[in-house]
């Protein structure tokens, strides 16, 4: 008895917005889960899950054709699509709570553009390599690369938008867009360089898509990406602290400098591996968490593991539609969640506004 009324009183003490973050969580395991099975049910061949499903059950052997659909395309593609939308999602989440803005972004910041850097320069002058080392490299190349090219470009936004300890978003946003220029003109004098086949993958890679999804590719980009996804929630404390601002965050015995370094090291690792195998996919580290803190509030606790999920269901959806919309083509990853993605930015832009004019 008075267990009970111990657990009610404790229920009744709780705070609502952590109540409301840890049913959130179960509602977006479910979606989840209900997501991951639509994309590999759905596609524009004939296969699906039931036919499959269908044949067991009578006692068939699976079609060839269904077999390489759902293991050799859809089910790679889906995981890729978890991994990808999840990474992107909580890189967002972790560089709006270092930089203590809701607009700072991977792909805002220049993390991103120096990730398709790295990218770009592997797939253009990686043929000049011996073959020895290709042999040795495989698949690791191109995320390696890009792993590379965004932890440059997020370490050196960070020096220059810092001074004497302190980080101004103004300079941060403003060195970003610099940073992006720069990479950009360098990208060009690569494409210029390249040879047709190359400038076709290119083109169709800015562009963002998982078409190309298969077994190694995932394992090429999977260590990175759950290594970084696994680091980013002890993350949580420090920078729920580092809100409040960098002295009192030291004062709470947080160790600044050092979250600081591994919060960057998370977010080059998780968004140059994804922009590796995924190309250039904007807006879902933007839209995501800043979409989650209306629901459930800003505690990274739950705001971490929330993006990761909601970013993975936001980009197997729009996957979806990228596959299904102009079917048997294919509309190009990137540019469904920009039309998506962009309204939300450009309503995410006006509340700030209001907030400041007020």
């Amino acid at each position: 008895m008075t267990f009970a009324l111990s657990h009610a009183a404790s229920v009744d003490n709780a705070d609502p917005r952590e109540v409301r973050a840890r049913r959130l969580t179960l509602l977006l395991i479910a979606a989840l889960v209900v997501t991951c099975g639509a994309s590999v049910m759905f596609g524009a061949s004939g296969t699906s899950v039931t036919k499959v499903l269908g044949q067991l059950w009578r006692g068939e052997d699976i079609a060839l054709i269904d077999q390489i659909v759902l293991l050799q395309v859809r089910i790679p593609r889906m995981v890729l699509g978890v991994l990808v939308g999840a990474s992107l999602a909580v890189s967002g989440a972790v560089m709006q709570g270092l930089f203590r803005n809701p607009l700072a972004d991977p792909g805002l910041v220049g993390v991103s553009a120096g990730a398709s850097l790295g990218a770009i320069t592997a797939i253009v002058l990686g043929g000049f390599l011996p073959a020895a080392a290709l042999a040795f490299v495989g698949g690791w190349l191109v995320p390696a690369a890009a792993f590379v090219g965004g932890w440059g470009a997020t370490m050196a936004l960070y020096a220059v938008a810092t001074r004497s300890g302190r980080t101004s978003i103004a300079t941060m946003l403003l060195a970003g867009i610099a940073l992006g220029a720069l990479t950009g003109a360098i990208s060009g004098i690569l494409v210029y360089r390249a040879n047709d086949n190359q400038l076709r993958d290119l083109t169709f890679w800015g562009m963002g898509s998982l078409a190309g999804a298969n077994w190694p590719k995932v394992l090429s980009a999977a260590p990175l990406i759950v290594i970084a996804l696994a680091v980013a929630p002890f993350l949580a404390r420090s920078l729920n602290a580092l809100a409040l601002g960098e002295a009192a965050a030291a004062h709470m015995g947080i160790p600044v400098q050092k979250m600081k370094s591994v919060a960057i090291l998370t977010v080059a690792g998780a968004t140059g591996a994804a922009v590796a195998v995924s190309g250039g996919i904007g807006f879902i580290g933007i839209v995501v968490p800043h979409l989650l803190r209306l629901a459930a509030g800003p505690d990274h606790r739950h705001l971490l593991v929330n993006a990761g999920l909601l970013g993975a269901i936001v980009l197997l959806l729009a996957d979806m539609i990228s596959r299904t919309i102009v079917a048997p083509a294919e509309l190009p990853l990137g540019i469904v969640t920009a039309v998506l993605g962009g309204p939300v930015f450009l309503w995410v832009l006006l509340r700030q506004r209001g907030v400041v004019d007020l």
